[in-house]
């Protein structure tokens, strides 16, 4: 993947994956590569860079700051430009900085008043970089727009191919009658694609949780009340200042922080995005077992090994892949939406070192997508098999039999089903012969008769039909 000039899988693939120590690096390095624009220690420095120059350009188009003069349009695509071109070098510049710094924001300080010296305007006012900022300024809001970033550049496209994979196949089996397991028992029949809708129903109100996620941000100095910058300039209005910068970078200004911004924001992203993960893990569980079941039959790939002894093997190894890169996404998400928000009097550095992990997170997470998509797009349905199910289970009309008989005033009609079901084989001609025997209208008569396990499904189909008209609703809502 080409990001703004850097190629990051050729990056990736300049050590031996086999040295890595996480798998995201390398045996997974090709299904994460999207990910390092946003998550990589270069795209961490990069950012920092981008929000460094808006904020030297924002004091410079301030009136008020008359020791920052109004900047021409060559300077500001000066300044653009060093963003636009950063480069693996650049970064590598900065980290140069940083081992007589021992501090990675002073050194991207540093390193823009070295790349502005020569420039007729911008040398002037070279001390106005970073200026009244403490580092929480710059990282607040560059982790900001590195959430915001990656959620509307990888996360949600993901997840809108997850979903709408799904929106296919419950459509495709809409009409595939199946016996439904509550407890692991038979039970009241459902379809296929009235399960396969639920997902999608429930994975979409996720998706929409997380993209009303507001990224917070903040520029109010050391302690949050800009001590610094109203000592400077007492006349300006630094709260209208701030937020105005915040908003100019596409995040929702937070007036009330300590030196951190608090990161409540981020843990609500961290959450509903744990909430879709928990979802996706339940699906492929629910999978697994309709694989295990015979239900869904996986697509054999050639070449592939199912089992190193067992010729015959073809496992569910996408659903159990996914399943696994959940439960670690879910357990660093967990922790970081939990120790994030808290943080010591007016800020101790405990965020600094987990916020670095969020990459491997998001990661396992992402990983996670991609198998869950591509065990899906290998099954096959195998109608006979659940046919052969469903005429195996006729008890389960126990249920749509006692409740006519409620509805004609019958007695005890549950307890009278119950004795003849309950731990006991139920065939077609059994429950025959109780329907004939009820003192029923004839009509309802010949309805229960009619009735088999394939055709008591309810509204199943009608739930997927309207499942678009369901999801559409959920964004406007």
């Amino acid at each position: 993947a080409e990001y703004m000039g850097v190629d990051f899988f050729l990056m990736s693939s300049s050590f031996d994956s086999l040295l890595c120590l996480s798998p995201l690096d390398g045996r997974y390095v090709s299904q994460t590569d999207e990910l390092r624009p946003y998550f990589s220690e270069f795209a961490l420095i990069k950012y920092r860079i981008l929000v460094e120059v808006r904020w030297l350009a924002s004091l410079a188009a301030n009136s008020g700051i008359s020791e920052v003069p109004s900047i021409s349009s060559d300077a500001l695509e000066f300044l653009e430009n060093i963003v636009k071109n950063f480069s693996l070098d650049n970064a590598r510049a900065v980290k140069l900085i940083e081992k007589t710094t021992n501090h990675d924001v002073k050194a991207v300080e540093y390193f823009l008043k070295d790349a502005v010296k020569g420039h007729p305007e911008l040398q002037n006012i070279k001390e106005f970089i970073h200026f009244s900022c403490t580092s929480e300024d710059i990282n607040n809001l560059s982790y900001a727009l590195m959430f915001k970033d990656a959620r509307d550049q990888v996360l949600l496209p993901l997840m809108s191919e997850l979903i709408d994979t799904l929106t296919n196949l419950a459509k495709e089996t809409a009409n595939q009658p199946m016996l439904s397991r509550t407890h692991g028992q038979s039970a009241s029949p459902t379809t296929m694609g009235k399960e396969v809708a639920n997902f999608v129903y429930r994975l979409a109100r996720q998706r929409e949780q997380l993209k009303a996620v507001s990224m917070l941000g903040k520029v109010n100095g050391a302690v949050g009340n800009y001590n610094a910058h109203m000592i400077a300039y007492p006349d300006l209005n630094w709260n209208v200042i701030g937020q105005t910068f915040v908003n100019s970078l596409g995040l929702t200004h937070n007036p009330y922080t300590t030196q951190i911004e608090p990161h409540d924001c981020i843990a609500e992203f961290f959450d509903a995005l744990c909430r879709f993960n928990t979802i996706l893990l339940d699906l492929d569980r629910d999978f697994w077992g309709y694989v295990s079941l015979g239900y869904f039959r996986t697509k054999t790939v050639a070449g592939e090994v199912g089992s190193s002894t067992m010729p015959h093997k073809v496992n569910p190894i996408d659903f159990e892949n996914s399943e696994g890169n959940l439960g670690v996404a879910n357990a660093l998400l967990t922790h970081f939406a939990q120790k994030l928000p808290v943080s010591r009097w007016q800020r101790d550095l405990t965020d600094s070192t987990v916020l670095r992990n969020v990459g491997v997170a998001i990661g396992h997470t992402t990983l996670a997508y991609r198998s869950a998509l591509k065990g899906i797009r290998k099954l096959q349905i195998d109608s006979s098999k659940i046919n052969d199910d469903l005429d195996n289970a006729w008890e389960v009309l126990a249920e749509p039999v006692q409740t006519v008989m409620r509805r004609y005033g019958h007695e005890n009609p549950y307890e009278k089903l119950k004795a003849i079901t309950r731990g006991n084989k139920i065939t077609r001609e059994t429950m025959r012969e109780f329907i004939v025997s009820l003192d029923l209208p004839a009509d309802v008569k010949q309805q229960l008769l009619n009735l088999t396990p394939a055709s008591y499904i309810g509204n199943a189909v009608d739930m997927v039909n309207r499942i678009d008209d369901s999801v559409k609703n959920l964004s406007i809502q």
